[in-house]
């Protein structure tokens, strides 16, 4: 993959990224940490994981605890303040930094200036390649139709809906086949899933229907929660559409078993026993 014509506003033809990995990517799915950072420098950045970084606060923030938030906000603006830009796999938790860290010191004259700065050079990691550093030609490739979801802080706080698609129409072999109602929440919703457990149940069986209608083989998305939900739902109903984050596709490592699934290799092992 390489970046052509960047935009007048990437002024460093080199810039600085921290990488925010996130929780969940740390945790769960190492695999996409990785995928954007081959990304991240194949496009021309110079990438660092700052050791000290921590969660972006979104769930203490959703349960309203303010003081928690911004005790784990300071650590990140703390962490990342330096470099050029701070890029996340994850509309979630660049949504968390870039919209919700500036109201959330609003009227603190000590870190309101901080978290400005920090939120003003975030940026979610496709929409940072497509729209920061102009990439337009993709090194990978994946034979079959994918669907794709439009996770709600992504969309609804970042705007994010034909970067992901633009890039993935370079992948060699991979078509698109659009779900009915790909912009509606697939129920996680971070601790709305935990406090209304039925309606969330109701909304992921949804959007399930709906990607399975699409008659798409894949289902890719550019946030950990959103994807660990409907894989994990797939999964239980033995549903075999497989789940990746959109980075690994684009970085070429779906060599890896699905999000809640397995690989081709280990379902045909299966099958043979």
């Amino acid at each position: 993959m390489k970046a052509v014509d960047k935009p007048a506003s990437t002024e460093n033809p080199s810039p600085s990224v921290g990488l925010f990995v996130t929780c969940l990517v740390d945790l769960f799915r190492p695999n996409v940490g990785f995928a954007a950072l081959d990304l991240l420098e194949q496009a021309g950045a110079r990438v660092d994981v700052p050791q000290a970084q921590v969660c972006c606060g979104q769930p203490a923030f959703n349960t309203g605890d303010e003081k928690g938030t911004k005790a784990i906000a300071q650590g990140v603006i703390a962490a990342f303040e330096h470099f050029d830009y701070v890029v996340a796999p994850s509309g979630s938790c660049a949504g968390m930094i870039r919209e919700h860290y500036p109201v959330l010191f609003a009227q603190d004259p000590k870190w309101s200036g901080r978290a400005e700065a920090v939120a003003d050079k975030t940026w979610e990691l496709i929409s940072f390649l497509n729209d920061v550093m102009g990439v337009d030609d993709i090194s990978a490739s994946l034979d079959g139709n994918y669907t794709y979801h439009d996770s709600c802080s992504g969309l609804r706080e970042l705007g994010i809906s034909h970067q992901p698609r633009n890039l993935l129409s370079a992948v060699r072999g991979l078509s698109c086949s659009e779900m009915k109602d790909s912009n509606v929440c697939c129920g996680f919703g971070g601790t709305f899933c935990v406090k209304y457990p039925d309606i969330s149940e109701r909304m992921v069986n949804d959007k399930i229907r709906n990607a399975v209608d699409s008659g798409a083989d894949y289902l890719l998305g550019g946030d950990m929660g959103c994807l660990m939900n409907i894989a994990g739902k797939l999964s239980r109903d033995k549903v075999d559409l497989q789940v990746y984050h959109v980075a690994e596709v684009l970085a070429d490592r779906t060599d890896v078993s699905p999000i809640a699934g397995r690989t081709p290799e280990q379902r045909t092992r299966s099958e043979d026993s």
